[in-house]
């Protein structure tokens, strides 16, 4: 019982890379620093598509080699440098407006507004709100319906 317990672990870990990720369930990533290209394909000799900055939170879809395939809140596919990104929680804001209040309902006080694009490094998560920090370090909680992310 022994040897197997001490290898059940590794054994789920080769598991877990044969399965195609839809079977693994959903993966993010966070790009981890400023002007991040997505490209075209997996490798620099493919065109870079656009510029992403820190924290922009990223949907995995296939793995190759050291590059990821990512998908972003608007449904847009790309090819990114896995190094290029990291574990930590962010969200961007998916709807027009999004309200950031001082505590997870709407009965708080409102902090300030978010615009559509805006990313959030995640703090907490609730049933229905998300505590976040902005870039400028304001914090607060917004809906979770009207943001994007992990």
């Amino acid at each position: 019982m022994t040897q197997l317990s001490s290898r059940v672990p590794g054994f789920l870990a080769v598991l877990a890379l044969a399965l195609p990720l839809s079977a693994q369930g959903v993966y993010h990533v966070s790009v981890a620093k400023d002007n991040v290209n997505l490209r075209a394909g997996p490798g620099t000799h493919h065109a870079a598509e656009w510029k992403l900055s820190q924290g922009y939170p990223l949907q995995v879809v296939r793995r190759q080699g050291s590059w990821i395939k990512v998908r972003d809140y608007e449904g847009d596919q790309g090819w990114i440098y896995r190094s290029l990104t990291h574990a930590v929680p962010h969200h961007v804001v998916k709807a027009e407006r999004a309200n950031l209040r001082a505590g997870p309902g709407t009965r708080h006080a409102l902090i300030t507004t978010l615009e559509q694009g805006e990313v959030l490094k995640t703090h907490r998560k609730a049933p229905r709100w998300v505590k976040v920090e902005t870039s400028d370090g304001l914090k607060g909680w917004v809906a979770r319906s009207l943001l994007w992310g992990w």
